[in-house]
């Protein structure tokens, strides 16, 4: 009888060796997995920041001057996409990055782009640093996208249709992408706003867009100093629905939720999601109603998309997904 338990004994140690073994094996394979994936999908580089804050939105620039990228591509792939962040974008990584699985679109055939920071920005060239906050160096991101960005990608191998990449954009990036595109046709084929501010001139827009800009964290901008006093040109050279002129033979998504809550509206965010995020998105659904009726007047024809939500990530992720069923990025 000792015999028989020594040997089940012995034979049970033997079991949790080979277990133990196998289940070793096997994260050490998926590691090596995950290295193998990341040695091909996942990187990290850097652009000249234009002479603009870098790492530090309030800082001075650092004294590399670059703007840290992050992206995912993919050998075979053929197109690229550039995503841009929201009026609260971090300096750590992009918001696509924490919220979304925007990533996933490199093994649908698209190269992903995500530059991180630029809070408050509009991903445009400021006049002068917000003096609301004590910003050192002025917003130069359109240089950034355009000038540096673009160019990076194309002599880095980041496929493309033609020398041209995708651009898009959630709140304030959605405008932005809109504009930087019709403002730059050698370098974009294809422009995305998700909730996005696309007839800024609009009666009460600036006064909307002034008070929103005070509530962006740490502490306010001053909107002034982006496109300068309310009747300056600037805020019509830089209005998506001033540019649709400029927008012919662009491929054009324009996204927006309804206002009212979905399956992305949860019971522990009901008052951010009430306060702000259903009427910041039934400002954005009129104001992507307003652009794509003047789009389709000038002969444009946009893709339009329209369901339940709020002005919430998931929500955007949806969009983005649906605008890659759509042929957006083709």
């Amino acid at each position: 009888m000792r015999f028989g338990n020594s040997k089940s004994r012995v034979s049970r140690k033997l079991t949790a060796i080979a277990v133990s073994a196998a289940t070793l094996a096997g994260v050490i394979g998926a590691t090596a997995t995950a290295g193998e994936a990341n040695a091909y999908r996942a990187q990290d580089f850097s652009v000249n920041s234009c002479g603009m804050p870098s790492g530090n939105a309030l800082g001075a620039p650092t004294s590399k001057g670059r703007v840290k990228v992050q992206s995912w591509r993919r050998p075979g792939n053929t197109r690229t996409v550039i995503l841009l962040d929201g009026m609260r974008a971090e300096y750590g990584t992009s918001g696509w990055f924490q919220q979304t699985n925007a990533w996933k679109l490199v093994n649908q055939g698209v190269n992903v782009v995500m530059p991180v920071g630029g809070p408050a920005s509009f991903y445009t060239d400021w006049d002068a640093p917000s003096n609301f906050n004590g910003q050192r160096a002025r917003y130069q991101w359109a240089c950034v996208l355009n000038n540096r960005l673009v160019p990076y990608l194309r002599s880095n191998g980041f496929a493309s249709k033609g020398g041209k990449y995708a651009l898009m954009g959630i709140s304030s990036g959605g405008n932005a992408a809109l504009a930087n595109a019709a403002q730059n046709r050698d370098k974009y084929y294809a422009a995305g706003s998700l909730s996005g501010y696309n007839y800024l001139t609009a009666p009460g827009m600036r006064t909307m867009l002034r008070i929103a800009m005070l509530d962006v964290a740490p502490s306010p901008w001053n909107v002034d100093s982006m496109w300068g006093a309310p009747w300056s040109p600037r805020w019509v050279q830089n209005d998506p629905a001033m540019l649709i002129n400029r927008m012919q033979g662009l491929k054009l998504y324009v996204g927006s939720g309804n206002g009212l809550f979905g399956r992305y509206n949860y019971p522990q965010n009901i008052g951010d999601d009430l306060f702000k995020g259903t009427p910041l998105e039934l400002l954005a659904l009129t104001q992507a109603a307003a652009f794509n009726t003047m789009a389709i007047a000038q002969g444009l024809a946009p893709m339009t998309y329209t369901a339940n939500g709020t002005h919430a990530w998931g929500y955007w992720q949806d969009m983005l997904w649906d605008a890659k069923r759509r042929g957006f990025f083709s």
